[in-house]
């Protein structure tokens, strides 16, 4: 596992050498996408919202944003990005023709989607937080294990679309039905409680809903313990099971 683990790295450093090119031209969507979202609903809609449990709108609305991010971040980057180099840029061929193999292939794309969730979190984080929104600065290392977390959940369910669909086009049909109903239902903007409770069962069963809780612990600072337990043991059951799913039919178009 060790030997994987090391050769994994590789694509790790090869997606960010590629990804730092254009290194702000990438960064910038991701932080200015939820910063607008912010400006527009928290402070155009705020003022029309009654506030949430003692905070503003504007406030509800940071942490479930910050969590947001990694959830496009790692779904685009798993889905679009994967199928490109190994469709048409046969990026992971060329690998494959080396000790590389297609293990450390699904591995080193899980973590750099992993880390690059964290990244793209923890900057968000620290947008807020200039602007007094995140108001217990010194828990954003748990920001950055949150976006680790769930940007490897996420990046699963990107990794496994990409070994089932046949086509590029296809991965809009993926985030039609299955990304944006998570990024709407998932708590960022409302309280699940205030929906329909067949509703409330379907969002536990994302990995954003879990996300945005820990995101609100973490800004929040509360129940932070029990909240990052329990969501850390959902999202990392949830990795093992699509990660399994993306591992067999990302290993039928590598190798067979």
């Amino acid at each position: 596992m060790a030997r994987s683990l090391l050769l994994s790295m590789h694509i790790v450093r090869r997606n960010w050498a590629v990804y730092r090119k254009d290194l702000i031209a990438n960064l910038s969507p991701s932080v200015a996408d939820p910063a607008l979202i912010l400006v527009s609903l928290g402070l155009g809609l705020g003022g029309l919202v009654q506030r949430l449990d003692g905070r503003s709108y504007l406030e509800f609305l940071a942490p479930g944003l910050t969590v947001a991010t990694t959830l496009f971040t790692s779904f685009f980057e798993s889905s679009y990005g994967f199928y490109v180099r190994m469709t048409f840029e046969n990026i992971y061929k060329a690998m494959l023709t080396t000790p590389i193999g297609w293990f450390e292939v699904v591995l080193g794309e899980f973590l750099w989607v992993g880390l690059k969730g964290a990244i793209m979190a923890l900057g968000v984080a620290l947008f807020t937080t200039f602007f007094g929104l995140m108001p217990h600065p010194e828990n954003l290392g748990l920001v950055v294990y949150m976006g680790f977390v769930v940007g490897a959940a996420c990046g699963a369910l990107g990794l496994a679309a990409s070994g089932i669909i046949r086509n590029i086009n296809q991965i809009q049909s993926v985030y039609s039905f299955l990304i944006a109903p998570i990024f709407y239902l998932s708590g960022i903007f409302f309280p699940l409680e205030k929906m329909p409770q067949a509703l409330v069962v379907v969002a536990d069963l994302f990995p954003l809903t879990h996300g945005v809780r820990m995101a609100q612990a973490a800004y929040w600072d509360a129940q932070v313990a029990s909240v990052f337990l329990t969501s850390s043991l959902y999202l990392l059951a949830q990795l093992v099971v699509f990660g399994a799913l993306s591992a067999v039919v990302i290993r039928r178009k590598l190798v067979l």
